[in-house]
């Protein structure tokens, strides 16, 4: 693809995270569209034409994590409606803008899905045969929204612990964005394996955002820096693809 026809998406990119991926994206790109909900602050930062932790000390970072983690433990929202809000944010979300632009994405294109290594720590703290299910090679986009619903679901009845899933909303969204990437991944293999199309997810790492809280040890031109690498792999790379990436490593499976 030369570099004239280069278009780049990124969504929730009005802030944070997704717009140092734009303002990155900008330079070899000859265009990015910017798509979020609100469009402030970013109309303040773009072109028109484009629709402090120590490092000294581990007691002050473990500190700092305790902190942070305890916020997200007392969020007096109720589990149910958590599950269900950040599921359908993170994880039904990203599967819908898949289902309507891979379609169209050309060939040597690049589809980059922000999960995070939480997802994996949650499928740590599922059942064994959770696990099972989520590691099948064989698991289909329809069996993997069957097991988010489930998720859902079994919140909403106060059974998701007894039914072997962590608590932990956000950890099986991101486990569910992951697992999606590995099963777009290969139906890419099966259907337009000639395009070389390449489909991730990666982690940008704990970030300083307003989802992350003003203890995240990373900036978010830090946080940007693998799913811009993601993004910008060489026409003639072959991988990585259909894996989870951080720091711009793979990480196992």
């Amino acid at each position: 693809m030369s570099s004239c026809s280069r278009v780049a998406l990124v969504t929730g990119a009005n802030k944070g995270i997704g717009f140092a991926i734009a303002r990155d994206l900008c330079r070899p790109a000859s265009g990015s569209v910017l798509t979020a909900r609100s469009l402030e602050p970013a109309s303040e930062s773009v072109s028109p034409s484009l629709c402090a932790l120590p490092h000294s000390s581990s007691v002050s970072l473990k500190n700092k994590l305790k902190k942070h983690n305890n916020k997200v433990t007392d969020d007096p929202t109720p589990f149910d409606i958590r599950a269900e809000i950040t599921l359908k944010t993170n994880f039904f979300a990203t599967r819908n803008v898949c289902i309507e632009l891979l379609p169209i994405i050309k060939p040597h294109g690049r589809v980059v899905n922000i999960s995070s290594l939480e997802g994996s720590k949650a499928l740590e703290n599922c059942s064994p045969d959770l696990q099972k299910k989520f590691r099948c090679e064989t698991l289909t986009e329809g069996d993997l929204v069957d097991l988010m619903k489930k998720f859902v679901e079994d919140a909403n009845n106060e059974v998701h612990e007894r039914e072997g899933w962590p608590n932990s909303a956000y950890g099986v969204s991101k486990l569910g964005v992951t697992v999606l990437s590995r099963i777009l991944a290969r139906r890419l293999d099966e259907k337009r394996k000639a395009d070389r199309i390449l489909l991730n997810a990666c982690c940008p790492g704990w970030v300083k955002t307003d989802l992350g809280g003003p203890c995240g040890p990373r900036t978010v031109e830090e946080g940007a820096e693998t799913p811009v690498y993601l993004a910008l792999l060489p026409p003639d790379a072959t991988e990585p693809h259909g894996q989870l990436v951080h720091d711009k490593v793979v990480q196992n499976w």
